[in-house]
């Protein structure tokens, strides 16, 4: 699995536990889904991406959007 797939499926992840989260607890769990977006959003202007950097010290080899 590369980089690029990684990231993809801990956004998508984190999102859906975020909408659980936000329906059996507390609305306010939808503060993280309103943070992955916002950082989503900042990743495809900027190209930097903390979680992506983690990812790429662990190991993962980068796709065609991470290069």
């Amino acid at each position: 699995m590369n980089l690029d797939r990684v990231m993809l499926t801990f956004a998508g992840t984190m999102v859906l536990l975020s909408a659980v989260l936000a329906h059996f607890v507390s609305d306010w769990w939808l503060l993280l889904t309103a943070f992955v977006g916002l950082n989503l959003l900042q990743a495809s202007f900027t190209g930097f991406c903390p979680a992506a950097k983690v990812f790429a010290m662990l190991g993962f080899k980068p796709g065609c959007a991470f290069k």
